[in-house]
């Protein structure tokens, strides 16, 4: 069985793919006007003589480009528009490449004319191009694809060509490797939409649903998630703070994971756990993976919901001050709250991926053994890295132990506690969730200690050290900076990643300065505090391994077709280039 992390990882891959297409269909527009010029004006230079009719040739097919494309949405699904754009920029610029391959092969042969059939040729293979796309990504059965196919090409090909030169599409030789083409596009269609079964009844379905979610449009994507998603029960824990200064705010480590992506199922998950906690919580990345995504918007309800009924679980006034245990690039701090420790995870400024849960169930077992009532355990998640390696894992586990071992013999202090957060400061970063900043002054023994808060998807590399130096300047205890891992994102982001890391576009000095404000309100506001540990458990539909690992294989196997069936492609188009 795949490790869930690779199988995510294995998705992820595809979504660069999603990242060819111009980010607006309007430069798709201005780009494919383009392509479809240079192709008029390289058919005119190279495969026929230029004269005075050149220029209407060209205007012709500046025309017949944007009306094609208005028939396109007739029956592509949902009729977008913008889809039926990007289509015509790839499917116009694999053309080109055909006719220019032929000029070049011309040009190595030394020969004086340029047979027409490579200009036929690449016009079929932009009509098998069409057959792919429109059946895999554009939602169009293979029988109106083929309906289709042809209809762009050929209307471009009679605007481009003067009509004198229209007998080569009857060419025998063309028009047999072009239904070659066409018969590999019709058997790629329909092996790829096969790849995925018996679990998926259509790899193509996914595909599709994948890219109308992009559009905000999650109905579809979260109908084939939670037909594939198993039942849970999960716990959420809480560590409640109420304070004299009217402080009263919770440290929430969810049950569940955010994600898959934005704006599908549990991406937003921290925020609606921190609205629904009147905006006064700090929503901790607990130690779990993307096997614990809620599929769809009526999980997160069901899951909001089951919060309304959370039990106490334990109590009191005191705690201890904060132990930090350091093994090689390993950091544990920690807090004990009478009978339950605050235990944070970190390898910063050294990244890492989403810690496994062995390692929570390892720390738990210490705890149990050290007479420890129960351990929550955050995973900081606050440096971009891989996944955990195994001499980091023992670091982190022997960091762990220890400092637990070091909790035990501290003595207890009264505390106070205070909280303030970035609403009101107008702070709207990219990189940065809907729930904004948040620190927590916990003041022990007449020393203030802070702990700082982010709604982002991890953090760059460096930049908690950088925050944590800043507010130690200004004589601010930090002990850490976490990350909520939110899958929200406020703009389309195009990066290889899918999302902006905190710190990939705010920086250091001004995020520092941020939480330094939020820090000194924290800090007015503390008095003197209790707590309350809250446990809430809800019987939910998570992801799963398995659907990972089912939507991989498909992806991998439909990858491995198109590299076949492209190979076999390129092959059969040697041919008319000799």
């Amino acid at each position: 069985m795949s490790a869930p992390t690779d199988n995510v990882h294995s998705i992820h891959r595809w979504h660069t793919l999603t990242l060819i297409n111009p980010s607006s269909h309007r430069h798709s527009l201005v780009f494919s006007l383009a392509v479809t010029a240079t192709l008029a004006l390289a058919v005119h230079f190279s495969y026929v003589e230029p004269g005075p009719w050149t220029a209407v040739h060209v205007a012709a097919a500046m025309a017949v480009l944007p009306a094609t494309q208005l028939a396109d949405r007739l029956v592509i699904r949902n009729r977008e528009h913008s889809k039926a754009i990007h289509l015509s920029l790839f499917g116009t610029a694999t053309w080109l490449m055909a006719a220019s391959a032929g000029v070049a092969a011309a040009a190595v042969l030394g020969r004086d004319a340029i047979p027409m059939q490579h200009l036929v040729v690449g016009m079929m293979v932009f009509a098998a191009f069409r057959i792919g796309m429109l059946t895999s990504v554009l939602g169009v059965g293979i029988r109106r694809a083929w309906a289709a196919c042809a209809v762009q090409p050929l209307a471009l090909y009679c605007a481009i060509v003067p009509f004198g030169m229209w007998e080569a599409l009857a060419d025998p030789v063309s028009l047999a490797f072009g239904a070659a083409f066409l018969a590999i596009a019709t058997a790629w269609s329909t092996m790829t939409d096969r790849a995925g079964r018996p679990p998926l009844r259509s790899t193509h379905e996914v595909i599709q649903a994948y890219l109308t979610s992009l559009r905000r449009d999650h109905s579809e994507m979260e109908a084939l998630l939670e037909r594939h998603s198993r039942p849970l029960d999960v716990s959420t824990t809480q560590l409640r703070l109420r304070g004299g200064g009217g402080t009263d705010m919770r440290l929430v480590l969810p049950g569940v994971h955010p994600g898959p992506y934005h704006p599908v199922g549990g991406s937003n998950i921290p925020y609606l756990i921190y609205k629904s906690l009147d905006s006064a919580a700090m929503v901790m990345h607990s130690v779990s993976n993307h096997t614990h995504n809620l599929p769809s918007r009526g999980e997160v309800e069901r899951y909001l919901d089951s919060l309304k009924s959370s039990t106490v679980a334990g109590s009191g006034s005191e705690c201890t001050e904060p132990v930090t245990a350091v093994v090689n690039r390993a950091r544990a701090i920690g807090v004990m709250f009478e009978g339950s420790a605050l235990l944070v995870l970190s390898l910063s400024p050294h990244g890492m991926e989403d810690l496994p849960t062995r390692i929570k169930s390892e720390i738990e077992a210490h705890a149990r053994k050290s007479g420890i009532e129960r351990v929550m355990v955050v995973d900081s998640h606050n440096a971009m890295g891989a996944e955990i390696s195994g001499p980091d894992e023992d670091d982190m586990l022997a960091a762990a132990r220890s400092c637990l071992d070091s909790l035990r013999g501290k003595p207890m202090h009264a505390m106070e506690a205070g909280y303030a957060n970035s609403g009101g400061m107008g702070i709207e970063a990219p990189d940065l969730g809907m729930g904004g900043l948040g620190v927590l002054c916990l003041r022990v023994n007449g020393t203030e200690h802070f702990l700082a808060w982010a709604d982002a998807n991890n953090m760059e590399n460096g930049m908690r050290e950088h925050i944590v130096g800043e507010l130690a300047g200004r004589g601010m205890g930090l002990l850490d900076v976490c990350t909520s891992d939110t899958h929200y994102s406020r703009t389309t982001v195009r990066t290889r990643n899918g999302y902006y890391q905190f710190g990939a576009v705010t920086p250091p000095e001004r995020a520092a300065s941020w939480f330094a404000e939020i820090a000194s309100r924290a800090a007015k506001s503390a008095g003197r505090a209790s707590f309350e540990v809250l446990v809430a458990s809800a019987r939910v539909r998570i992801m799963g391994e398995k659907v990972f690992e089912d939507y991989s294989a498909a992806l991998y196997r439909a990858l491995g077709l198109t590299k076949a069936h492209s190979a076999l492609g390129l092959r059969r188009d040697v041919c008319p280039v000799l």
